[in-house]
């Protein structure tokens, strides 16, 4: 575990961004039930957490990959991070749409991307990773390179780790499920015996009952 990984796990549970409730699970919109909740959309209601990504967000993409010819955020809870991000990187930026929109022009991915292109996708948090991928997958279709992810967040599930490597796209996160956890019993935030409840969950969420 690195230090940025702990410092944003701490931000993210001092803005209460993260969400641990292992007595009284939430439901997920796959219908999963989770003792965990993360809504990285909170960080942007608070200008110097917003910052914080927004700036690490670049320090990694520079580090990482390299030249970059566009960021894409995926719709919808990236697509003001990645503006921002692309804002100070000085590129263009398109979002991707869950699906094609259904009038006007259906575009799938809004802004203009050219055939060539190396792209940067930004994303808030990752679960399965299937919506982000699919997001890829557009991109791609699209002509571009995905050259790398980025991410605020991720649960660290087994079956998102296998999908990013069979996509063959690099991911890079700000945190992690484990740093999260770790900081949550440092400060306070959840006991030491809610560990076990959490671990157990993370090892099946699909068929976890609480």
């Amino acid at each position: 575990m690195n230090t940025l990984e702990k410092i944003f796990a701490g931000k993210l549970l001092k803005v209460k961004a993260i969400k641990l409730q292992p007595t009284n699970p939430f439901t997920w919109a796959s219908g999963w039930k989770s003792p965990f909740y993360c809504d990285n959309r909170k960080t942007l209601s608070y200008s110097d957490l917003r910052n914080f990504v927004k700036i690490e967000f670049c320090r990694i993409i520079e580090e990482r990959f390299g030249e970059v010819d566009a960021i894409a955020g995926v719709a919808t809870g990236a697509i003001a991070q990645g503006a921002l991000v692309a804002d100070l990187l000085n590129k263009p930026f398109v979002y991707v749409r869950s699906k094609p929109k259904d009038h006007g022009l259906e575009n799938l991915i809004e802004g203009e991307l050219r055939p060539g292109m190396k792209v940067v996708v930004v994303e808030d948090l990752i679960s399965t990773g299937g919506s982000s991928l699919k997001a890829v997958e557009a991109i791609r279709n699209n002509g571009c390179d995905v050259i790398g992810m980025v991410a605020a967040y991720t649960y660290g599930f087994d079956v998102a780790a296998k999908a990013f490597k069979d996509a063959n796209v690099e991911l890079v996160t700000l945190t992690n499920y484990e740093a999260v956890v770790s900081e949550a019993v440092r400060i306070g935030y959840i006991d030491a015996d809610d560990v076990d409840l959490l671990n157990e969950w993370r090892k099946d969420p699909a068929h976890w009952n609480g």
